[in-house]
């Protein structure tokens, strides 16, 4: 499976639950508002709080809902949402395109740098893509992150140490300590590992 399909394949999976479910946390995959909001909090402690302003990319923004939450949490700050579907992306700019200092896009050569960048959830759903694939695309995609961000970037993965009698074979489950490890010899050695809320995942931070 080429990349391109691979990223295809997930892009339909979404949008059908954006058609079936609205501009909701439904419309992508989570099963509440507040895990949505949980999951929101941990990637946003890349940010140091002494900084007032700053760009803060959304890789795989979905609808866009991180804006409003950034915008609540971080006035100052500058969003650019990103996601590969443009039906996402027009749902984005129809429910929170609206105020200034927003922007969402679906043409991957419209990013540019930002202070930092987080992806919460895009590492999800692997549908029937092979294990090794699907762990190829997460490292590169690591890549990709680490490149638009200026001062760090953060990202979510569902844990390898979740409980087993509800682990799905359609998601993809990631060793903390693996991911962990490669962003420490890849990208920075300023790394935190979050696995402490209450939630099958853990999110990793990585400061450059």
């Amino acid at each position: 499976m080429t990349s391109e399909s691979l990223l295809s394949h997930v892009a339909e999976y979404y949008e059908s639950k954006l058609s079936a479910h609205g501009a909701t946390p439904a419309g992508v995959d989570w099963n509440s508002e507040a895990s949505q909001l949980l999951r929101f909090r941990q990637v946003l402690r890349i940010v140091v709080p002494e900084e007032r302003s700053g760009r803060l990319n959304d890789f795989g923004c979905g609808y866009g809902a991180l804006a409003d939450y950034l915008s609540a949490q971080l006035p100052g700050w500058t969003y650019c949402g990103f996601d590969l579907s443009p039906k996402m992306i027009e749902a984005a700019r129809r429910f929170h395109g609206q105020r200034p200092g927003r922007e969402f896009s679906a043409d991957s050569s419209q990013l540019r740098a930002a202070t930092y960048t987080v992806a919460s959830g895009i590492f999800n759903v692997k549908l029937d893509t092979p294990e090794d694939a699907w762990t190829e695309y997460v490292l590169g995609t690591l890549q990709t992150l680490c490149g638009l961000s200026e001062s760090g970037f953060a990202f979510n993965v569902l844990s390898a140490y979740a409980d087993p009698a509800r682990k799905r074979g359609d998601l993809y489950y990631a060793d903390p300590l693996r991911l962990f490890e490669y962003c420490r010899t890849r990208f920075s050695p300023r790394v935190a590992l979050l696995h402490d809320y209450p939630l099958f995942e853990f999110t990793v931070l990585v400061r450059l």
